[in-house]
């Protein structure tokens, strides 16, 4: 995984060297700490910021040459807005407007973690650490040469000021792992689909033993005898077989249900026979984003050693137009029996999760399971790229969802289900088609997988427009996003985790 900074933590005191970052309010007020690091500037500093168009907004930022009586060469003061209106989430945001200031010539930044009105908690300042690090992360492994504006941060150590640095190291350590798992999302998301296709997605799946997780991947043969004949359709046509890979997190009590995480991995999606047309088609080496936030999900639970029993199961495969791959007109018997009509072969992504829905319902009886996919484009007519498309049987479990999406900035929008739309997947050949008619396209697509889930509690995520190539923002610059880890890892914790 890439950082392209550097978060440790110091006690308050004036830099000696390189650059100094302060925090105002909307008012233009520096908190205790940041007015004593200061020092015999501040007065100059707030004639500056007073004589300025700077408003102290949130997220703005003031960049100043250190005036005399600082030591450091550079000054930025980053606006809060109304402190007594900050969130968890602002305070990631505040970090991400940190790293976002940071130039490829800082090397040693000092940030004064203080706030006007009231002393800034251990949590707070690991928000904004974990924030710098989100928004600092660059994907570029593959270029040998870098202009002067992709250099970034890469050289930078970020040194933040607190009342209590071994507090402050402490609260961000389970974060710190959070980001880490979001981090091997966006990492498997921005990989180009000849290095990243099914079985090489496995092996690094496989790297979650070394933070004890059981990881079991099943090969083609393996599923062929379980009869996931709808996974297996989907990745006849590719030289690259399929693969389901699952992965157990046993940090709960022995015996006790486990939530379930599922993802689609489709490593790379043409469109098989119903090909898609070449406009944008590399962007479908993302279509594993589902997959890429389960194995950065598993990562962060197991790297904070959540106290929680926890299944995270994906399916990976290519879907390619091989003379063997599956045409329109194809039945196929998925895992539970069931019979699908292939109508297009481009609603891969259904079939694939449909098989592994199947075996997670059967094989570990979760108390609820959870799938992400990047499935359909209709999600991003209905909601853009802002909100995830929640789909689910359980009011509690949306409801939960709901509210984490708030609170982390993963937000997800409820969309409805009901019997009225199986009439568009009825198929008179088999026991369903894979697609309905264009209209409600999103919500079809969710009915046909409820048929899998097997009366499980379920929620159904559509991350088309979250999980790549989404509008770069406060805490991400990055073309994939790994959008769900924070709000999957902030469910278990607020809601399922043991808290003893």
């Amino acid at each position: 995984m890439s950082d392209a900074v550097k978060v440790g933590f110091v006690p308050f005191s004036a830099p000696a060297r390189g650059t100094l970052i302060v925090f105002c309010d909307d008012a233009l007020k520096f908190g205790t700490a940041a007015t004593k690091a200061l020092g015999v500037a501040v007065a100059t500093v707030k004639r500056a910021v007073a004589s300025s168009q700077f408003k102290g907004k949130a997220g703005s930022a003031l960049d100043l040459l250190a005036p005399e009586g600082l030591k450091v060469g550079r000054l930025i003061v980053i606006g809060a807005g109304k402190v007594a209106a900050i969130k968890d989430y602002d305070l990631l945001k505040l970090g991400g407007a940190v790293a976002g200031k940071i130039g490829a010539a800082d090397t040693a930044v000092t940030v004064i973690a203080d706030l006007p009105g009231a002393a800034m908690q251990p949590e707070q300042a690991a928000a904004i650490a974990s924030g710098i690090r989100l928004r600092a992360y660059k994907f570029d492994r593959y270029k040998t040469k870098k202009k002067d504006d992709d250099s970034g941060a890469v050289n930078a150590s970020v040194s933040i000021a607190v009342a209590d640095p071994a507090a402050a190291k402490k609260a961000f350590t389970p974060g710190s792992h959070v980001v880490d798992g979001v981090i091997l999302a966006r990492e498997l998301v921005n990989e180009p689909p000849n290095v990243l296709y099914p079985e090489e997605f496995a092996k690094r799946a496989a790297q979650l033993k070394k933070l004890g997780v059981e990881v079991q991947i099943l090969d083609v043969k393996a599923m062929t005898q379980l009869k996931m004949g709808a996974l297996l359709g989907v990745s006849q046509g590719s030289a690259h077989p399929g693969r389901t890979v699952i992965m157990r997190w046993n940090g709960g009590k022995k015996g006790e249900q486990p939530l379930a995480f599922v993802g689609k991995g489709v490593c790379f999606d043409t469109g098989g026979i119903s090909i898609k047309p070449s406009a944008s088609m590399e962007d479908m080496k993302g279509d594993m984003g589902g997959a890429a936030c389960v194995v950065g999900l598993m990562h962060a639970l197991a790297a904070r050693k959540a106290k929680v029993n926890v299944v995270g199961a994906i399916g990976l495969v290519e879907n390619m137009p091989d003379g063997n791959a599956q045409r329109p007109g194809d039945i196929v018997t998925s895992m539970s029996g069931q019979t699908i009509e292939i109508i297009n072969t481009d609603a891969e992504g259904r079939l694939v999760l449909a098989d592994v829905l199947w075996y997670v319902a059967q094989k570990h009886k979760p108390k609820f399971m959870v799938d992400l996919a990047t499935l359909t484009g209709a999600i991003m007519v209905a909601l853009g790229t802002d909100y995830a498309g929640l789909f689910s049987n359980n009011d509690q479990l949306a409801e939960h969802l709901t509210a984490v999406g708030q609170s982390t900035g993963e937000k997800v929008w409820r969309m409805p289900l009901g019997p009225e739309y199986d009439k568009q997947i009825d198929s008179q050949f088999a026991d369903m088609k894979n697609t309905g008619s264009r209209n409600g396209g999103s919500i079809t697509a969710a009915q046909f997988l409820q048929r899998f889930v097997d009366g499980t509690p379920w929620a159904h995520l559509d991350i088309a427009g979250t999980a790549m190539g989404a509008p770069k923002n406060d805490i991400n610059q990055s073309w994939g996003s790994g959008y769900g880890v924070r709000l999957l890892n902030q469910l278990v914790a607020e809601y399922y985790e043991s808290k003893k």
